[in-house]
Protein backbone atom coordinates (compact mmCIF):
# COMPACT_ATOMS: atom_id res chain seq x y z
CA UNK A 1 0.00 0.00 0.00
CA UNK A 2 3.06 2.38 0.28
CA UNK A 3 4.03 1.97 -2.99
CA UNK A 4 0.45 2.63 -4.04
CA UNK A 5 -0.04 6.42 -1.56
CA UNK A 6 3.47 7.22 -3.19
CA UNK A 7 2.28 7.36 -6.69
CA UNK A 8 -0.96 8.53 -5.91
CA UNK A 9 1.10 11.02 -4.05
CA UNK A 10 3.34 12.17 -7.02
CA UNK A 11 0.55 11.93 -9.50
CA UNK A 12 -1.12 15.00 -7.13
CA UNK A 13 2.19 16.64 -7.18
CA UNK A 14 2.26 16.60 -10.93
CA UNK A 15 -0.86 18.40 -11.35
CA UNK A 16 -3.75 16.36 -10.32
CA UNK A 17 -6.30 18.09 -8.46
CA UNK A 18 -8.18 16.35 -5.66
CA UNK A 19 -11.36 17.54 -7.11
CA UNK A 20 -10.24 15.59 -11.10
CA UNK A 21 -10.05 12.44 -9.18
CA UNK A 22 -12.87 12.86 -7.38
CA UNK A 23 -14.72 13.20 -10.33
CA UNK A 24 -12.59 10.20 -12.01
CA UNK A 25 -14.29 8.01 -9.32
CA UNK A 26 -17.86 9.18 -9.62
CA UNK A 27 -17.74 10.98 -5.97
CA UNK A 28 -18.59 14.21 -7.19
CA UNK A 29 -21.18 15.24 -9.52
CA UNK A 30 -19.58 16.20 -12.61
CA UNK A 31 -22.63 18.86 -13.46
CA UNK A 32 -21.98 21.10 -10.52
CA UNK A 33 -18.69 23.54 -11.19
CA UNK A 34 -16.41 23.51 -8.34
CA UNK A 35 -14.41 26.11 -7.45
CA UNK A 36 -10.75 26.90 -6.67
CA UNK A 37 -11.24 27.13 -2.92
CA UNK A 38 -13.17 23.57 -3.04
CA UNK A 39 -10.43 22.12 -5.16
CA UNK A 40 -7.74 23.50 -3.06
CA UNK A 41 -9.47 22.12 -0.17
CA UNK A 42 -9.89 18.58 -1.60
CA UNK A 43 -6.28 18.34 -2.49
CA UNK A 44 -5.41 19.51 0.71
CA UNK A 45 -7.35 16.63 2.60
CA UNK A 46 -6.45 13.91 0.19
CA UNK A 47 -3.04 15.03 0.84
CA UNK A 48 -3.72 14.93 4.84
CA UNK A 49 -6.09 11.70 4.57
CA UNK A 50 -4.13 9.58 1.53
CA UNK A 51 -6.07 6.28 2.53
CA UNK A 52 -8.61 8.46 0.92
CA UNK A 53 -6.88 8.76 -2.06
CA UNK A 54 -5.66 4.95 -1.87
CA UNK A 55 -9.48 4.21 -1.66
CA UNK A 56 -10.47 6.22 -4.52
CA UNK A 57 -7.70 4.23 -6.74
CA UNK A 58 -9.04 1.26 -6.29
CA UNK A 59 -12.57 2.40 -6.67
CA UNK A 60 -11.35 3.50 -9.97
CA UNK A 61 -9.69 0.39 -10.99
CA UNK A 62 -12.93 -1.68 -10.06
CA UNK A 63 -15.27 0.48 -12.07
CA UNK A 64 -12.59 0.02 -14.72
CA UNK A 65 -12.46 -3.91 -14.64
CA UNK A 66 -16.28 -4.14 -14.76
CA UNK A 67 -16.44 -1.84 -17.61
CA UNK A 68 -14.25 -4.07 -19.13
CA UNK A 69 -15.86 -7.33 -18.33
CA UNK A 70 -18.89 -6.06 -19.41
CA UNK A 71 -17.49 -5.43 -22.88
CA UNK A 72 -15.39 -8.38 -23.17
CA UNK A 73 -18.90 -10.81 -22.32
CA UNK A 74 -20.52 -8.92 -25.04
CA UNK A 75 -18.11 -9.72 -27.34
CA UNK A 76 -18.39 -13.49 -26.24
CA UNK A 77 -21.89 -12.96 -26.83
CA UNK A 78 -21.75 -11.56 -30.49
CA UNK A 79 -19.01 -14.13 -31.43
CA UNK A 80 -20.44 -17.12 -29.23
CA UNK A 81 -21.14 -19.54 -32.47
CA UNK A 82 -16.78 -18.39 -33.54
CA UNK A 83 -15.36 -19.45 -30.60
CA UNK A 84 -17.30 -22.04 -29.43
CA UNK A 85 -18.45 -23.88 -32.65
CA UNK A 86 -15.95 -23.20 -35.53
CA UNK A 87 -16.06 -26.47 -37.10
CA UNK A 88 -11.93 -26.42 -38.11
CA UNK A 89 -11.30 -25.91 -34.07
CA UNK A 90 -10.33 -29.76 -32.66
CA UNK A 91 -12.56 -30.99 -29.95
CA UNK A 92 -12.01 -33.10 -26.88
CA UNK A 93 -13.59 -35.05 -24.11
CA UNK A 94 -17.71 -35.37 -24.96
CA UNK A 95 -18.48 -33.57 -28.05
CA UNK A 96 -21.93 -33.27 -27.03
CA UNK A 97 -20.77 -32.21 -23.41
CA UNK A 98 -23.57 -29.76 -21.79
CA UNK A 99 -19.74 -27.31 -20.96
CA UNK A 100 -17.95 -26.09 -23.68
CA UNK A 101 -14.03 -24.66 -22.13
CA UNK A 102 -11.99 -23.31 -24.94
CA UNK A 103 -8.58 -23.28 -24.76
CA UNK A 104 -5.89 -20.44 -26.58
CA UNK A 105 -2.07 -22.48 -26.04
CA UNK A 106 1.09 -21.77 -28.11
CA UNK A 107 2.90 -25.24 -28.20
CA UNK A 108 6.29 -23.16 -27.09
CA UNK A 109 4.14 -22.10 -23.65
CA UNK A 110 5.39 -23.92 -20.63
CA UNK A 111 2.12 -23.11 -18.63
CA UNK A 112 0.21 -24.69 -21.77
CA UNK A 113 1.74 -27.74 -21.23
CA UNK A 114 1.48 -27.65 -17.18
CA UNK A 115 -2.41 -27.52 -17.88
CA UNK A 116 -2.57 -30.22 -20.13
CA UNK A 117 -2.46 -33.00 -17.54
CA UNK A 118 -5.17 -31.05 -15.59
CA UNK A 119 -7.47 -30.93 -18.67
CA UNK A 120 -7.41 -34.31 -19.37
CA UNK A 121 -8.15 -35.04 -15.70
CA UNK A 122 -11.12 -32.91 -16.05
CA UNK A 123 -11.94 -34.24 -19.22
CA UNK A 124 -12.33 -37.65 -17.47
CA UNK A 125 -13.98 -37.13 -14.39
CA UNK A 126 -16.72 -34.92 -16.17
CA UNK A 127 -18.23 -37.14 -18.85
CA UNK A 128 -20.37 -33.71 -20.08
CA UNK A 129 -16.97 -32.04 -20.37
CA UNK A 130 -16.38 -30.64 -24.22
CA UNK A 131 -12.79 -29.04 -25.01
CA UNK A 132 -12.06 -26.69 -27.65
CA UNK A 133 -8.63 -25.72 -28.98
CA UNK A 134 -7.69 -22.63 -30.52
CA UNK A 135 -4.03 -22.52 -32.24
CA UNK A 136 -2.84 -19.62 -31.04
CA UNK A 137 1.23 -19.62 -32.15
CA UNK A 138 2.36 -16.46 -30.65
CA UNK A 139 5.55 -17.40 -29.33
CA UNK A 140 7.29 -17.36 -32.70
CA UNK A 141 8.01 -19.35 -36.00
CA UNK A 142 8.17 -22.59 -34.73
CA UNK A 143 4.97 -22.32 -32.86
CA UNK A 144 3.48 -20.99 -36.16
CA UNK A 145 4.79 -24.45 -38.24
CA UNK A 146 3.66 -26.45 -35.19
CA UNK A 147 0.05 -25.00 -34.97
CA UNK A 148 -0.21 -25.87 -38.76
CA UNK A 149 0.73 -29.44 -38.16
CA UNK A 150 -1.67 -30.04 -35.77
CA UNK A 151 -4.93 -28.86 -37.15
CA UNK A 152 -3.53 -31.05 -40.35
CA UNK A 153 -3.08 -33.77 -38.68
CA UNK A 154 -7.03 -33.84 -38.10
CA UNK A 155 -7.67 -35.00 -41.28
CA UNK A 156 -5.20 -38.19 -40.70
CA UNK A 157 -7.57 -38.15 -37.53
CA UNK A 158 -4.74 -38.08 -35.20
CA UNK A 159 -5.14 -34.58 -33.37
CA UNK A 160 -5.52 -35.91 -29.79
CA UNK A 161 -2.43 -38.22 -29.88
CA UNK A 162 -0.19 -35.63 -31.43
CA UNK A 163 -1.16 -32.62 -29.32
CA UNK A 164 -0.35 -34.85 -26.46
CA UNK A 165 2.92 -35.81 -27.52
CA UNK A 166 3.65 -32.17 -28.37
CA UNK A 167 2.64 -31.11 -24.87
CA UNK A 168 4.33 -34.02 -23.13
CA UNK A 169 7.65 -32.43 -25.31
CA UNK A 170 10.30 -30.66 -22.86
CA UNK A 171 12.17 -29.14 -25.59
CA UNK A 172 11.89 -26.32 -28.27
CA UNK A 173 9.12 -27.40 -30.07
CA UNK A 174 10.20 -26.09 -33.76
CA UNK A 175 9.88 -27.86 -37.55
CA UNK A 176 12.54 -30.33 -36.70
CA UNK A 177 10.76 -31.25 -33.35
CA UNK A 178 7.26 -31.00 -34.63
CA UNK A 179 7.27 -33.08 -37.68
CA UNK A 180 9.68 -35.88 -35.23
CA UNK A 181 6.51 -35.99 -33.09
CA UNK A 182 4.40 -36.36 -35.59
CA UNK A 183 6.36 -39.38 -37.07
CA UNK A 184 6.20 -40.75 -33.75
CA UNK A 185 2.83 -40.74 -33.58
CA UNK A 186 2.18 -42.47 -37.04
CA UNK A 187 1.33 -39.78 -38.67
CA UNK A 188 2.00 -39.67 -42.73
CA UNK A 189 4.94 -36.85 -43.28
CA UNK A 190 4.03 -36.11 -46.82
CA UNK A 191 0.94 -36.15 -46.24
CA UNK A 192 1.07 -33.82 -43.37
CA UNK A 193 3.16 -31.60 -45.33
CA UNK A 194 0.76 -31.27 -48.18
CA UNK A 195 -2.25 -30.60 -45.62
CA UNK A 196 -0.27 -27.92 -43.79
CA UNK A 197 -0.33 -25.48 -47.18
CA UNK A 198 -4.34 -25.68 -47.30
CA UNK A 199 -5.35 -22.28 -47.17
CA UNK A 200 -8.17 -23.20 -44.99
CA UNK A 201 -5.64 -24.23 -42.41
CA UNK A 202 -3.86 -21.04 -42.23
CA UNK A 203 -7.07 -19.21 -42.16
CA UNK A 204 -8.18 -20.82 -39.20
CA UNK A 205 -5.00 -19.44 -37.35
CA UNK A 206 -5.97 -16.26 -38.86
CA UNK A 207 -9.94 -16.83 -37.24
CA UNK A 208 -7.95 -18.02 -33.61
CA UNK A 209 -5.48 -14.59 -33.74
CA UNK A 210 -8.06 -12.45 -34.84
CA UNK A 211 -10.57 -13.72 -31.93
CA UNK A 212 -7.97 -13.38 -29.16
CA UNK A 213 -6.93 -9.41 -30.27
CA UNK A 214 -11.10 -9.07 -29.64
CA UNK A 215 -11.36 -10.45 -26.42
CA UNK A 216 -7.74 -8.68 -25.25
CA UNK A 217 -6.27 -11.91 -25.32
CA UNK A 218 -2.37 -11.65 -25.21
CA UNK A 219 -0.82 -14.11 -23.49
CA UNK A 220 -1.47 -18.53 -23.02
CA UNK A 221 -3.28 -20.46 -21.89
CA UNK A 222 -6.18 -18.52 -21.63
CA UNK A 223 -9.59 -20.22 -20.97
CA UNK A 224 -12.93 -19.36 -21.82
CA UNK A 225 -16.04 -21.19 -20.35
CA UNK A 226 -19.53 -20.06 -20.58
CA UNK A 227 -18.76 -15.89 -20.28
CA UNK A 228 -15.67 -15.71 -18.39
CA UNK A 229 -12.11 -15.34 -19.79
CA UNK A 230 -9.58 -16.91 -17.36
CA UNK A 231 -5.98 -15.70 -18.12
CA UNK A 232 -3.05 -18.14 -16.88
CA UNK A 233 -2.55 -21.47 -15.65
CA UNK A 234 -5.44 -22.51 -12.83
CA UNK A 235 -4.94 -25.46 -10.91
CA UNK A 236 -6.98 -28.84 -10.86
CA UNK A 237 -9.51 -27.60 -8.00
CA UNK A 238 -10.35 -23.63 -9.35
CA UNK A 239 -10.95 -25.83 -12.90
CA UNK A 240 -13.52 -27.82 -11.54
CA UNK A 241 -14.98 -25.21 -9.72
CA UNK A 242 -14.99 -23.11 -13.03
CA UNK A 243 -16.89 -26.38 -14.86
CA UNK A 244 -19.06 -26.26 -11.27
CA UNK A 245 -20.54 -23.16 -11.98
CA UNK A 246 -21.03 -23.59 -15.85
CA UNK A 247 -23.01 -26.31 -15.49
CA UNK A 248 -25.70 -24.46 -13.49
CA UNK A 249 -28.58 -22.91 -15.05
CA UNK A 250 -28.24 -20.39 -17.71
CA UNK A 251 -24.55 -20.96 -17.74
CA UNK A 252 -22.37 -23.19 -20.25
Amino acid sequence: MGFTVSLALSVLAVGLSGAALLFATGMLDTERPVSADFASQARSYLLENPEVLVESFRLLEERQLAAETNELQAVIAERRDEIFNDPAAPVVGNPQGAVTLVEFFDYNCPYCRNATPILADAAEANDELRIVYKEFPILGPGSEFAARAALASQRQGKYEPFHEAMMAYSGSIDESSTLEIAAQVGLDIEQLKQDMQDPPIEEAIGRNLALAQALRITGTPTFIVGDEIIRGLVDAATLERIIANARMPGEG
